[in-house]
């Protein structure tokens, strides 16, 4: 089950250390089973107030696309491992578990400095995304292909016999073929064998008695070969087929066989390859999107926080992961550490 996290920021009057404590004070005393941890903002550039409303308009949208690019490699992961019956294994950061990156949030000063713009952070941030994303799809599209060629040959090989491939039902010693003999691979339906037995030997003439032999049955229908001469094979087929049998073209070739057994067996290998080179692909790419993500969230904290409480920039920003039960109680918590005359509170959800 995903876990929520709530980003939040309140507005400070006196100090952020006064204001920390007495939060870690109230949660303590009156939820104490939910986890409290500082969310460390540096001091970015804050720019004109104007260049804030105008950003703050893109920030939800961005927000979205970022996390949704996040949970869509998750579930890329998760549905990989599950295709080898393997559990997933834990998402990290840099080597750090995900929740444990979150809660110890520390900002990227090489990747993105301080001193730029804050559209200038947020442009880069989802460009960063857009490329993996945009690999992503051309990685999963490769894996697909391979997966839908080892599925149309499995279901060649594994459905009704009307329509299968027969090549590795028929063995060679099954099969004649001579200057004036040929077998005949006829499909009849379940119900019908008897008809098939007592009739197959005078639906025309030059028929070998005796030479039907029962190969395959599944569910619907059952393989039958015959064996009769070449000149009547057309007429047999034209009587079967009023009898309601289905004679399947066919032809024994041991290397066109093998060459089947050759391709299935590469594109099982290439299915696995690629299956294991996207999975690594994808927990790199977490890390990658995860962390992109946070800083995201840094800023867009840091950006409604002064929109919300003005400037110079004076809040304190924390995470916290209350359970459904406590969410009611940490919220009154929250609202009762604000100004008495605004009791409204920078929030935002988080799950994975």
């Amino acid at each position: 089950m995903a876990t929520r996290y709530w980003s939040v920021s309140l507005p400070v009057r006196t100090s952020a250390s006064s204001l920390w404590n007495r939060l870690q004070e109230a949660v303590s005393k009156n939820s104490f089973d939910t986890p409290l941890y500082r969310f460390n903002i540096p001091n970015l550039r804050v720019g004109t107030l104007d260049s804030l409303l105008s950003l703050s308009d893109d920030l939800q949208k961005s927000n979205s696309f970022v996390e949704g690019v996040t949970h869509k490699i998750r579930r890329q992961i998760e549905d990989l491992e599950k295709a080898s019956g393997v559990e997933t294994s834990a998402l990290t950061v840099d080597g750090v578990p995900v929740d444990s990156y979150l809660t110890r949030f520390v900002w990227d000063e090489a990747k993105y400095p301080t001193m730029s713009p804050l559209k200038e952070i947020v442009d880069s941030i989802h460009q960063q995304v857009s490329k993996i994303e945009d690999d992503l799809k051309v990685r999963i599209a490769e894996y697909n292909n391979v997966r839908g060629q080892l599925n149309a040959i499995n279901r060649k090989q594994s459905g009704s016999l009307a329509v299968r491939d027969l090549s590795n039902l028929v063995k060679p010693e099954d099969i004649i073929t001579s200057e004036h003999l040929v077998t005949l691979l006829a499909i009849v339906p379940k119900y019908s064998q008897k008809d098939w037995l007592s009739s197959y030997e005078t639906l025309t003439s030059y028929v070998v008695p005796r030479s039907s032999k029962k190969l395959h049955e599944d569910n619907e229908y059952a393989l039958y070969t015959v064996t009769l001469f070449h000149r009547v094979a057309d007429n047999f087929r034209t009587h079967a087929r009023e009898r309601g049998f289905q004679i399947r073209d066919f032809e024994y070739s041991s290397e066109a066989q093998e060459s089947r057994k050759q391709e299935l067996e590469k594109l099982m290998q290439d299915q696995e390859t690629f299956r294991r080179t996207l999975l690594q692909w994808c927990y790199t790419s977490y890390g990658e999107v995860f962390s992109s993500w946070m800083h995201f969230c840094a800023v867009r904290i840091f950006a409604e926080s002064i929109l919300r409480y003005g400037l110079p920039p004076s809040f304190l920003a924390c995470v916290l992961a209350p359970s459904v039960k406590s969410e009611k109680k940490v919220r009154s918590i929250l609202e009762g550490l604000c100004d008495s005359t605004n009791r409204n509170f920078e929030m935002n959800y988080y799950d994975f």
